[in-house]
């Protein structure tokens, strides 16, 4: 069963609304759907699963392409194979 609502917006919070729902190509009814489901939430005793949705713009197929992505953004240092170190030795200290 469904209900009808309606809600009244300041001008900000409609364009704050629409502008995210248009951003993930949604509706507006959506966006809201979304909303009340996060405020509504009851509270996880997992803190992991807490976490989870709380970090907009993230590629919706992340959970499959994991992998992928670190890839994609990890950066290491390339290894130094074969170059001798050039140590500086230290003269003797006369006293």
């Amino acid at each position: 069963m469904t209900h009808a609502l309606q809600v009244y917006l300041d001008e900000s919070d409609y364009r704050a609304l629409r502008d995210w729902a248009e951003a993930r190509g949604w509706t507006l009814s959506q966006a809201a759907r979304a909303a009340l489901r996060a405020m509504t939430r009851p509270g996880e005793k997992d803190p992991l699963l807490a976490a989870s949705g709380m970090i907009d713009g993230l590629p919706t197929d992340l959970s499959e392409r994991v992998d992928e992505y670190l890839r994609r953004t990890f950066v290491a240092a390339r290894p130094t194979h074969g170059k001798a170190s050039a140590k500086r030795t230290r003269k003797a200290v006369r006293r």
